[in-house]
């Protein structure tokens, strides 16, 4: 009998770039959700956050549209599911983080671009 792996649950912050269309940064967002429940995981809660300034220029950029996912995965898929984000051309910086619960609403500070 198969042993069946530990869920994990992350949250992850993820950068895509600002001069996508609103269908192609859903596609790309699409992409990346897809990418976690493909691999047996489950998405809980994805929290918008706009576009907003970059703290620095990164390969040319200083905007990005901000995601942060908290989601569920076993945690063997996260190797692979990084060399899907390194490969995605649409994203500009990912972070990933263990955590333990997913927060009902947060709050950032406003900043006008």
């Amino acid at each position: 009998m198969a042993k069946l792996e530990t869920q994990h649950l992350y949250e992850g912050m993820y950068i895509l770039s600002a001069t996508l269309s609103d269908d192609a940064r859903q596609k790309a967002l699409d992409k990346i959700t897809g990418g976690m429940t493909k691999r047996g995981g489950e998405v809980h809660k994805i929290f918008d956050q706009g576009r907003r300034k970059l703290a620095y220029e990164m390969e040319k950029r200083r905007e990005g549209h901000y995601y942060l996912i908290y989601f569920s995965v076993p945690g063997a898929s996260m190797p692979e599911m990084w060399r899907d984000y390194h490969l995605n051309e649409d994203l500009i910086r990912f972070m990933t983080l263990r955590t333990e619960k997913v927060p009902e609403k947060i709050e950032f500070p406003t900043v006008v671009v």
